[in-house]
Parts: C-alpha cells; structure tokens; sequence
C-alpha cells in the first residue's frame, strides 16, 4: 500500500474513534435488453407514430472503416438544423474510444448518414448529437412538451423507436408520475419497452416529446422508466452550438460523475439515520428517501446462529461506459449465538467477517484494493473496521470505498455491517467513511 493511501485511511479510522435482505428487486436494465415489441395499438397511437415518423431514427455503432454494427438504439430529431437525442449508454462507445467506432443515423424510409457526438449528459443518460448531413438539409424535428404542461395520471403516451433492430415501432402505455425514490427524477412508463428502443422519444397525444426512454425493469411486465425531457431542453440549451467531441470522453464523463457524487455525499449526510434499529446498539440503518431498504431474519432450527438482516440500496446508478457507479448501499447483520455459546460463536462470527470480499472491476479499469485494519472505541463499544479503496484508472480522481464492521463487546452476539460507495472522491471516502463509523454506538439503558 502507498505510504500515503495508507495514512489516509488510517486517518478516516481514527478520526471516527476521536469523534466519537431479504435482498432487493433487481434494478432497471437498459432499455437495449431482450424485450417483446408485439402489441395491439389504438387509432391513436398509430397517428401519433405516422406523424412522428420521419423525426425518428435508429442510431447504430460501427467499427471503423467496416460495415459491421456493434450496438444499436434508437434517437429523434429535435431541431431542423440536425440536431438529435438518444441515451448516452448508446453512444458510449463512440464516445470513449472515437479511435474504434463511428455513428450513423437511419430513418425510417432507410436513409443513411454519419452522426458526431456534441455532448454527453451521464447523470440522465442523455447525449446530442449532430447529424453529418446538416448541411444539405432542413429536417423534421420533434417538439418537447412545455415544462408548464403538466401530466396527468394515467394519461396516455407514446415511446418509439426500433425494437430488436426489426423495425420503427409504437409502445403504447400511461404515465404514472416520478419514480418514487429515484435520486434523479424519472417517469414511471406503464408500457413495454423492448431492446433496441433506448434514446427513442416517449410522446404525448399531441406528439410532443415528454421523455426519453432509458430503462424497464427485469421483474415486471410494463414497468419502465423515461428522463424527463426538461433535462433534454437543458442538455440542448447547453450545448446546441457546441463542437463535436473528437477525443475519449473519460475526462468530461469523470467531471460529470464528480459533480453526482458532491451531490450524492451532501444529500446522504443530510438525511441521516433511521432511529432505534438494533435493541443494544444504534445501527446505520439509512432513511429512504432515495433509497429502499429490505430486511429478512433466519432462525436456526439446530441450535445454531440466529439472524437478522437489512439491506438498502439506491436504484439509481450512472452507466459510464463499461460498468455503472455513483450509487451506494449500507448493509448490517446482526447475529444471536446464544444456543452456540461464546466460543462457537467467535469461531462462525469470525468467518463470517473474513467472507466479505473487496472486488474489483477489470484490471485496466481499477486498481487493486488498498485496505486499512483498525479497532476502534466508540464510547466503550469496540468496533473491529477495515476500509479499502479502489481507485478508477480511466476516470481519475473516483474510488470505490467499501467499509465492514464488527461489534466486539458481546461474547455471543454481535452486528456486523457494511457501507459502499461506488464513484466518491478521495475526500468524500472520507467524510462518508467517518459518518458511517460515528452511527456505531451503544444504546442508553
């Protein structure tokens, strides 16, 4: 370990001392997994596709300098100069490794050109881009739904694009508000959304853009999820005039995942803990405002060890490329050996701390784990803590930082917990690190 990473960690341990699931539903996937596009579609879905037709594209990689496509999505047009919308994970690896793959546009009557990447948007998985034929050309554009314009529950929309790489297609559902929990805001979309329809427009009757689609859930039938278009006003307000991106975006996507996760610490310090989550100890337990916790308990029937367990997560995570980060999750079991008796118990208790393990992406993606061991006193509550970081190699100046915890002071029972951060700042490690560690206490008799 670097002598330096070392003392650093060493300082978040002491700094805590001085001062002093049942598992959750499996998370959205991208919009571009396996999905059905069969459907039955109303009189008005079909004239609000014929009228956006000629708006919609499908946007393809290709390596360079072959014919052969690598990933496909969907995309509109959303300015008469050429301007167009779709999900930044289609575009990514253009965007990352320019050197490697280029954008094209097709409509839908099968026209064909090359596109450049203006700007990405990580944190709303959004990018603009620039078709390479604006020159020639004046094109159909959608337009976004005012910000004024409210939905209404249940009203009825629209998502298009290309499921499967089989074709231009409608999906026809109803709007169900904001996800609840969501960190960032994203429509609930009471519709299907198939594989290759990421980045395509969701509409409203009158075909105005109200979102992007983005994502669905695995678990469910008709759950999927749009950005809202006020974030494809900004990101076109902001860089309409803009010159193309030439070079790998790791240095803007690692500046956008900065300003996540400066968001992400503030907003996770300010909602604090959940009270009274253990009957000996105060336990960091999260409270869920964009986070959802899960809990389940296993009693042995043999004699053995007893246990309780929750689980919180958020289900917001940043795609940046080849992995997703900028999320966080807080975890603790808390354990009854009692029908073990002390020994047996230390011996389980233990290698249930020594199973933990600190993974790491891929080796030219993040560097090894650098960890720090340390017992703690927390106002006579001794606490067994390791830390560790692991720094992202393309995306310089992000960690990940796991913490685990145990409680020392029982001889037959015990909590052990455990916090991630994935995509944090040397200093925010810090600061969470020390925030966590600060909620271990006993509780007041």
């Amino acid at each position: 370990m670097k002598p330096a990473l070392a003392a650093a960690l060493s300082t978040m341990a002491i700094a805590a001392a001085m001062a002093s699931p049942a598992p959750p539903p499996p998370a959205a996937e991208p919009a571009d997994a396996a999905g059905n596009a069969g459907t039955t579609l109303s009189l008005s879905a079909r004239k609000v596709y014929e009228q956006a037709r000629s708006q919609l594209v499908q946007i393809r990689t290709v390596l360079k300098g072959r014919a052969s496509q690598t990933s496909v999505g969907s995309g509109f047009f959303v300015t008469p100069e050429g301007h167009l919308v779709t999900n930044f994970h289609v575009v990514s690896q253009a965007a990352l490794k320019p050197e490697r793959h280029d954008l094209v546009y097709v409509t839908a009557d099968g026209r064909e050109a090359p596109v450049t990447i203006l700007a990405i948007d990580v944190r709303h998985d959004l990018a603009l881009l620039k078709a390479g034929d604006a020159g020639t050309r004046r094109f159909d554009a959608l337009a976004l739904r005012p910000a004024g314009r409210a939905l209404a529950q249940g009203e009825r929309i629209y998502s298009l694009g290309n499921p499967l790489d089989v074709g231009f297609a409608v999906m026809e559902g109803n709007y169900n508000g904001l996800v609840k929990r969501s960190f960032y805001p994203q429509i609930f979309f009471g519709g299907a959304l198939s594989g290759g329809m990421s980045g395509g427009p969701a509409l409203d009757q009158d075909g105005q853009v109200i979102g992007v689609n983005v994502a669905r859930r695995v678990d469910g039938e008709q759950v999927s999820f749009l950005v809202p278009s006020a974030f494809v006003a900004a990101l076109l307000a902001r860089a309409k005039d803009g010159a193309p991106l030439k070079t790998p975006a790791h240095a803007e996507v690692a500046a956008q995942l900065q300003a996540h996760q400066a968001e992400l610490t503030e907003r996770f310090i300010a909602q604090g803990w959940k009270p009274d989550t253990h009957p000996r100890y105060r336990v960091p337990v999260p409270r869920e405002g964009f986070m959802r916790c899960w809990g389940g308990s296993e009693v042995s029937r043999t004699g053995g060890l007893d246990m309780e367990r929750s689980d919180c997560v958020m289900d917001t995570h940043i795609f940046a490329g080849e992995f997703n980060t900028g999320t966080i999750s807080v975890r603790h079991e808390s354990y009854d050996g009692s029908k073990l008796g002390a020994l047996r118990f230390a011996a389980q208790n233990g290698q249930s701390f020594r199973n933990e393990s600190f993974t790491r992406l891929r080796a030219d993606l993040q560097t090894r784990p650098q960890c720090h061991e340390d017992f703690l006193d927390r106002d006579g509550l001794t606490l067994r803590a390791v830390a560790c970081l692991r720094a992202y190699k393309k995306l310089p100046g992000l960690y990940d930082l796991s913490v685990l915890v145990a409680t020392l002071d029982q001889p037959a029972s015990g909590v052990q917990g455990r916090f991630d951060v994935q995509g944090v700042s040397f200093d925010n490690a810090q600061r969470l690190a020390r925030h966590y560690l600060q909620a271990y206490a006993r509780v007041a008799r």
